[in-house]
Formats: C-alpha cells, structure tokens, sequence
C-alpha cells in the first residue's frame, strides 16, 4: 500500500476512534443514569429502554473497535 492510502485510513481510523470514544461515554453516562433510578422503578419501561439502548450502544462500541482492528491490519500489509 502506499503511503498516500496508508496515511488516509490512518485518518478515518481517527475519526472512527473519537466517534468510538463519543458512543462510549454516551453509553457510560445512560448506564449511570440507569444506575439512579430509584429501585422500585426498576423493571418498568424507561429502565427497559435504557438498558437495551446502553446494550446496543455497547454492541455498537465493540464493532467499532473490529472495524479499527481491520484498518489496522490493512495498513500493516
């Protein structure tokens, strides 16, 4: 690869990671406030949302990081 290729996937691997980073803390600021919810509204549809929300994000997040593994290996070659 050349280095024109290799240092524009270097530049989305940035801005891929800083998006990563952003869903992340999102997702870390919806599980504390889930986290607040008073007990005995746990279970109801607000908590339920956010919890599958928070799982999507965190699924989200973990392919995020596949795709920047990928990139990587890609620019190694």
């Amino acid at each position: 690869m050349n280095q024109n290729r290799r240092k524009r996937i270097n530049d989305i691997r940035d801005k891929i990671s800083e998006l990563r980073d952003e869903l992340d803390t999102i997702r870390e600021e919806e599980d504390e406030y889930r986290e607040n919810i008073p007990e005995q509204f746990h279970g109801n549809l607000h908590y339920e949302q956010s919890e599958e929300a928070s799982s999507n994000m965190e699924e989200a997040v973990e392919s995020l990081d596949q795709v920047l593994d990928c990139l990587e290996e890609a620019t190694q070659q």
